[in-house]
């Protein structure tokens, strides 16, 4: 297949070109030092160690959306799986943009890996992560809202709403990756919370509210039709 057919058949692919705006916008706020940062923090985060074995399922994150928003895509008999996901992702996603630009905010929470007293393979991991990855930017944590957002898009897609054990195995890798962000001192407890309020606010407009209006104007357009028939 070459490359003007297979655009022509998943004409839905268009949606990959907002990752590079994104990731621009992204790299613009991570380089940003010569304003002020609100700390977050609450008491919460003291209550939760560090713990380098989270490194794993932190790092599944990336393949977990990949291989699910590359599975939905695919599933060409039901692309509105693909469409809630994807449109649920983008909202969420230039939110949060939006609120670290108008309320830029840092977390102080890392610690001294070499004052750990030993190195290993996670170690050198959560090292490289944290030398890529400013400490800044972090409500609400995206790393969280997306792995919500995936889950959910996982779990009630077409495919796999029936079948409860892939649905509780994605459910486990998916609170595995939340609670990873805090035991590597990535994210507060405030962050997961408020990436959940986000997600749950666009998984409202995006796989309840905006269907059944769509349904409800359908309807009426269907009245007015019998109506001048």
């Amino acid at each position: 297949m070459d490359f003007k057919k297979f655009i022509s058949k998943y004409k839905h692919i268009a949606f990959i070109l907002y990752f590079p705006i994104y990731m621009r916008c992204f790299i613009w706020l991570e380089a940003r030092d010569d304003i002020p940062f609100t700390d977050i923090h609450c008491f919460v985060d003291d209550w939760i160690p560090f713990a380098e074995i989270f490194t794993i399922p932190y790092l599944l994150w990336f393949v977990y959306v990949a291989a699910v928003l590359i599975f939905l895509f695919f599933q060409k008999n039901h692309l509105e799986d693909y469409y809630h996901c994807v449109i649920t992702l983008i909202l969420g996603m230039s939110t949060c943009l939006l609120i670290y630009l108008v309320f830029p905010n840092e977390q102080n929470m890392r610690p001294d890996l070499t004052a750990l007293g030993h190195r290993n393979l996670f170690t050198d991991i959560i090292q490289f992560i944290y030398d890529s990855d400013t400490k800044t930017n972090v409500l609400p944590s995206i790393h969280v809202y997306n792995a919500v957002a995936i889950h959910v898009a996982f779990a009630t897609s077409h495919t796999f709403r029936n079948r409860k054990k892939w649905r509780m195995a994605s459910l486990i890798l998916c609170c595995l990756i939340c609670l990873s962000t805090m035991f590597l001192k990535q994210h507060s407890f405030l962050d997961a919370v408020t990436a959940f309020l986000l997600y749950y606010l666009y998984a409202y407009l995006v796989y309840l509210w905006i269907p059944r209006w769509r349904k409800r104007r359908k309807a009426e357009k269907d009245n007015e039709v019998t109506k001048w028939t």
